[in-house]
């Protein structure tokens, strides 16, 4: 039996900051067992977090260079939590994702892994959803994997992020996909009254549902689409985000925004859930979302009894992403699966992932 170490890095598409976890991972007969043994959250300068956020609109040239911004500034965030402490086996860098586009074979993580690997002199692996587009697939999502070899004790894992995704076991075959937008929207809607996110959901439970909205938000064809599918910032800002501006710009209630969205994120949500989930099943649900109490509350209320949600402690909450991406990295370092066709539609499983040495 072998221990391996490994620093998993994830940053999402709600532009939170970096998170990293240190993790251990061992190989037993019952299968994989891991445990997260430091963990942290890097917040973003606000001129990071905004070339970050226009970034799929900037030229190749500037593209370039936030590039090896970003993976400087990685690669710092990387040097000095690990400080004093001991240096992994490697580390696995998620990147942030710029360009989404599968069905034109695009997937786009800028955080340039070379710097990250010789800053820290560690090796990295890196661009986890290549390899998986250029066998026709979505590149994501890609955590499913770890949903089966390291949650499996869940009927399904539900990811409330920039995006919400689900994973669950059918039929024998794991199955992913993204359901809607989640963080991105609520934390823009936030930010009209001067806050970074709204907590626990407070400011959309004094809201009132604007029906109108709340239809032409449920009526969109995107929901309607079967798996494999995935979302990108792209897909938001000329779909989901043009519905809302109307109200935007006639300054309607933010609060009642906040609500309506809830209510509809929870609708599809719990929609997906009771497909997937036809018996007593628990859920998972880990990101930033679990934190909201308005949304969970909303969820909970269109599900059936059979389905349960659970949330594991803090740092599961937070860091589930990060581990799984150190996760992946480590079986890229074994060459085993880390990419399920069933889950993004490839011509077959891949051992995804480009190794950095220092």
């Amino acid at each position: 039996m072998q221990r391996y170490e490994v620093l998993g890095l994830m940053s999402g598409t709600s532009l939170d900051g970096l998170d990293l976890a240190y993790c251990s991972f061992e190989r037993k007969e019952r299968g994989w067992e891991y445990q997260l043994i430091k963990t942290d959250t890097r917040a973003y300068s606000e001129p990071m977090r905004m070339a970050l956020s226009l970034a799929h609109k900037a030229t190749a040239e500037s593209l370039h260079l936030l590039d090896i911004e970003l993976g400087q500034w990685i690669g710092i965030q990387c040097r000095d939590f690990l400080s004093g402490f001991r240096t992994p086996l490697l580390i696995a860098s998620h990147g942030h994702t710029i360009l989404h586009q599968p069905e034109k074979g695009l997937s786009l993580q800028i955080g340039n892994a070379h710097y990250i690997s010789k800053i820290n002199s560690c090796p990295v692996v890196a661009d986890f959803r290549q390899g998986d587009v250029a066998l026709k697939g979505q590149g994501a999502p890609l955590v499913p994997v770890g949903d089966a070899l390291l949650f499996s004790d869940y009927a399904a894992c539900l990811n409330l992020g920039g995006f919400s995704n689900v994973s669950a076991e059918i039929d024998g075959e794991r199955k992913a996909f993204d359901i809607g937008p989640c963080n991105i929207p609520l934390n823009e809607l936030a930010g009209l009254l001067r806050m970074p996110y709204d907590p626990e959901g407070q400011e959309a439970s004094k809201g009132t549902l604007i029906p109108e909205l709340y239809k032409q938000l449920n009526a969109m064809a995107w929901y309607q689409q079967p798996p494999p599918k995935s979302l990108g910032r792209e897909w938001y800002e000329q779909s989901f985000r043009p519905i809302l501006s109307p109200s935007i710009e006639d300054k309607v209630c933010v609060q009642d925004l906040l609500c309506t969205l809830n209510e509809h994120m929870a609708f599809q949500i719990a929609e997906v859930l009771k497909k997937l989930l036809t018996s007593k099943s628990s859920c998972l649900v880990t990101g930033g979302g679990a934190y909201n109490n308005f949304l969970m509350k909303k969820i909970k209320d269109h599900l059936p009894a059979h389905v349960s949600l659970f949330k594991p402690a803090e740092e599961v909450i937070s860091f589930k992403e990060a581990l799984i991406f150190a996760f992946l990295g480590l079986l890229r370092w074994l060459e085993l699966p880390n990419t399920l066709a069933t889950v993004t539609g490839a011509d077959r499983d891949t051992c995804s992932g480009v190794l950095y040495l220092p």
